[in-house]
């Protein structure tokens, strides 16, 4: 990667970062078409946005313990079924041709922006 497409990168991510946080959406959501409009694919551009996850975790773990909010025994229940996911889906997502997980990924955008809208509409902006 050229010194330019690195600093595109991190001002992209600080963007989606500040989008995430305003509207409410995992930064993945927003993370990955802007890796694969850097060139990635599909793959990788989800792979990388899922190691991106670690560190933005673990900072918000850690303000969240300092408010009290932070319940260890779940949160290790989570993290080991979470894992066991992920190497599940790494499985489905390498077996399919990347394409196809390409539009699996735009439907699960569109499912989010109709969430997006749909709580806007309602009048405590959650959903039923």
């Amino acid at each position: 990667m050229s010194t330019s497409t690195i600093i595109l990168a991190v001002c992209l991510g600080l963007v989606a970062g500040v989008m995430s946080g305003l509207l409410g959406v995992g930064g993945g959501i927003l993370f990955v078409p802007l890796l694969v409009a850097l060139g990635l694919g599909q793959v990788e551009a989800a792979a990388t946005s899922l190691l991106a996850i670690i560190p933005t975790a673990a900072v918000g773990a850690l303000r969240q313990s300092r408010y009290g909010n932070l319940r260890v025994r779940p949160a290790f229940v989570i993290g080991v079924a979470s894992i066991v996911g992920v190497e599940i889906g790494v499985r489905v997502a390498t077996s399919i041709p990347e394409d196809v997980l390409r539009r699996l990924f735009g439907v699960l955008l569109i499912a989010v922006a109709v969430q997006l809208a749909w709580r806007a509409r309602s009048p405590e902006g959650e959903l039923p």
